[in-house]
């Protein structure tokens, strides 16, 4: 054989996504009381059939490294969740082989009651690896986390920023063939950001298969040799880098597509469009440095007139936390009408946020209509910075010795 028969031999299949669709069904009769009436034939008038992905057809070569880019609620993740058999398709099959590690939630396996130590040992095991495995690489987790002399601590209690990275050192040590990463390279500091990317050029340059969902699109397209956009579950174009970041900043513009995970109650005059985080100039941002303001623009969309209403929001850790919460009620505001579409606009001050990821959530209650409608994960941003607390609460410790005056 010549040497360009061997160059042009194809990378084997490892992941064949055939067809495949998930169907979600999301109740509206969302307290006890209310499923208790709506138990039998009724039950089904409140839940409402959400279809995360519909009909996707694609093939995925060893050694290519994946983006997953698109919308909140595009699918993105659910889609990962299907290839990493984490969750099983409606229709369709998917085929992989080899290995597969997967950080799909930041710490997906992890106990929060037990030590970083125990759960680097209980996570491993659930990515394959044997307790003498997981022993001889446990130095080189260690260090790669940075997680230091908290190892023995209650992972409860740690960060976001340590959390994911102890979790991201397991799954990068257990020798994957496949590695799954949804949006973790954007929590941590600098230096642990830029130790990821250097892990998984390495694995790349290994011949790995690497599927990253992020919504930093420098970094995809600087990293992947192939980009996926999806939009209300189906691709829109799968091909360069480049032309799909285009295409998808063409949607971000004409606000085609936005859809988070929207939980829809029995009256429904009001609805939470979508959510957009803006820095003091009133540029589009989602990564902020500690105490930087954050301006918060909930839009809201009116299905029928509503004289009087109202909008809170929350502010979630990645583990589900709530670390803040207001709402126009609580400010003392009262909005104007609304007939058809509204922007309501809150800006955040002296935040005391630490370092992370965190997740906005938003409501639009009527008052005068009966109504309310919830947008869920509407949007994310990332806490930069330095910081010497663990947990949610950033503060500033002083150590005072023994016998210092009181002033």
């Amino acid at each position: 054989m010549t040497n360009s028969t061997f160059e042009s031999i194809t990378p084997p299949i490892v992941i064949e996504a055939d067809a495949v669709s998930k169907k979600f069904s999301v109740r509206r009769d969302t307290s006890l009381k209310e499923r208790i009436v709506t138990l039998g034939r009724a039950g089904r008038r409140h839940r409402q059939d959400y279809w995360a992905l519909s009909d996707i057809s694609i093939d995925i070569h060893a050694g290519a490294t994946i983006g997953l880019i698109g919308h909140n609620g595009s699918g993105k993740s659910t889609l990962l969740k299907v290839v990493g058999g984490i969750i099983q398709p409606t229709a369709g099959e998917v085929r992989q082989r080899g290995r597969v590690a997967a950080l799909l939630e930041l710490g997906a396996g992890f106990h929060p009651d037990l030590t970083g130590r125990e759960n680097v040992y209980l996570n491993a095991s659930v990515l394959g690896l044997t307790r003498d495995e997981t022993e001889a690489r446990f130095d080189d987790i260690l260090d790669f986390s940075g997680v230091g002399d908290f190892i023995d601590t209650q992972v409860k209690f740690y960060s976001s920023g340590m959390y994911v990275r102890l979790a991201f050192a397991v799954a990068v040590h257990t020798d994957p063939d496949i590695l799954l990463v949804d949006e973790v390279l954007a929590v941590g500091d600098e230096q642990f950001q830029q130790k990821c990317l250097d892990k998984i050029r390495a694995f790349q340059e290994e011949g790995r298969t690497i599927i990253i969902v992020s919504h930093a699109l420098d970094q995809i397209e600087t990293m992947c040799d192939r980009v996926i956009l999806l939009n209300r579950g189906q691709v829109v174009l799968d091909g360069a880098p480049k032309a799909a970041i285009d295409r998808f900043r063409e949607l971000l513009s004409s606000g085609e597509g936005t859809r988070g995970e929207q939980s829809t109650q029995a009256t429904h005059s009001l609805e939470v469009s979508s959510i957009r985080l803006c820095g003091a100039d009133g540029t589009p941002a989602t990564r902020f440095t500690l105490g930087q303001p954050i301006d918060l623009r909930v839009h809201v969309r009116a299905l029928v007139p509503v004289d009087r209403w109202a909008v809170g929001f929350s502010i979630n850790t990645v583990h589900g936390q709530m670390a803040l919460a207001s709402n126009t009620d609580v400010l003392g505001v009262t909005l104007d009408p609304i007939t058809d579409e509204a922007v309501v606009r809150l800006t955040l001050t002296e935040i005391g946020l630490a370092p992370g990821e965190y997740f906005v959530n938003a409501n639009a209650a009527g008052i005068s209509v009966a109504s309310s409608h919830s947008l869920t994960h509407g949007a994310s941003f990332v806490i930069e910075g330095p910081v010497d607390t663990i947990g949610p609460v950033a503060a500033s410790v002083r150590y005072k010795a023994p016998g210092t005056p009181v002033r």
